[in-house]
């Protein structure tokens, strides 16, 4: 199926180092690891009538804040705990369900929740990331049935059928959702979340942890950067409401301050990076004031 971006089977080492790769506070991981194994536990053991327990899980927040990559890593934490079975893991692209087609889409979303997963999930756990749910459940009170299809309202229809009929007939299902726009996603789908998890943009802390993390890594290839760790914590300080990908990319950036340091990062010093952080950081500010 078109729409199934990833398919593998977990526990993976791949899987492990995405666990890690997201700097978050550690109750935030604990709290999203133990409802994802309760979810299941309960799900395996009770009825959906007994036990009202959907197994989904929503991770928002704004873009840049690597709630992909954190689901990806619970993924894998879940299948760890599942051991000695594992679990089957699925990654949906909900865009590739989009359809002009009238009832395409549609049938598309109704294929997903009604074959595809639940063959998956016919021997053993299957743990399904649902990325940028928003496209695949959007908000039926906000769209417009003038500028937008029936088709879509449909789809969103299907979508909710979907995570029912898996609530009470596929019970070793995972489904972890992930949304930039929260109002964008249809409050049918949010009440039916066991959780939901705010991922918001890093703290000073979790800032330097990134910085000194992209900085070891440049030092593995050219060691003079490693003076760079120092300034650490200023460069924390100067980088306050950037999201991780973004302080990432800006770090990497600063070795391009010049044809030299791009040639010998070894050249790269702290003013470069300051320098990178203070016009990302303003960009980012006037992004915000429009």
């Amino acid at each position: 199926m078109e729409a199934i971006a990833d398919e593998c089977r977990l526990p993976s080492d791949a899987f492990a180092a995405a666990w890690d790769a997201i700097k978050v506070d550690y109750a935030v991981r604990d709290r999203l690891l133990a409802q994802a194994v309760l979810s299941l536990q309960l799900r395996m053991r009770f009825s959906f009538e007994v036990m009202p327990v959907h197994g989904l899980i929503v991770l928002e927040g704004p873009p840049g804040t690597g709630k992909t990559t954190l689901a990806r890593g619970l993924a894998d934490r879940v299948a760890r705990a599942l051991k000695p079975r594992g679990a089957t893991f699925l990654q949906v692209d909900p865009h590739a369900m989009a359809s002009s087609s009238l009832g395409k889409s549609q049938r598309e979303v109704t294929r997903l929740f009604q074959q595809v997963i639940p063959e998956r999930a016919a021997n053993s756990p299957c743990i399904v990331l649902l990325d940028e749910v928003e496209t695949l459940a959007a908000d039926r009170q906000r769209l417009s049935l003038e500028a937008n299809p029936i088709d879509v309202h449909r789809a969103t229809d299907a979508a909710l059928a979907g995570i029912d009929l898996l609530a009470r007939k596929a019970r070793n299902v995972l489904l972890l959702a992930t949304t930039n726009f929260r109002t964008a996603v249809d409050r049918a789908l949010l009440s039916r979340a066991d959780w939901i998890e705010e991922i918001g943009p890093p703290g000073e802390e979790a800032r330097r942890v990134i910085i000194l993390d992209s900085l070891q890594t440049l030092a593995s290839r050219w060691p003079g950067v490693t003076q760079l760790c120092d300034h650490a914590a200023d460069f924390a300080r100067a980088s306050a409401g950037l999201d991780g990908r973004r302080l990432r990319k800006a770090i990497i950036s600063a070795a391009a301050a010049s044809l030299e340091t791009a040639q010998d990062p070894n050249k790269l010093r702290a003013e470069h990076v300051m320098q990178v952080l203070a016009t990302v950081t303003a960009a980012q500010v006037e992004g915000t004031a429009r």
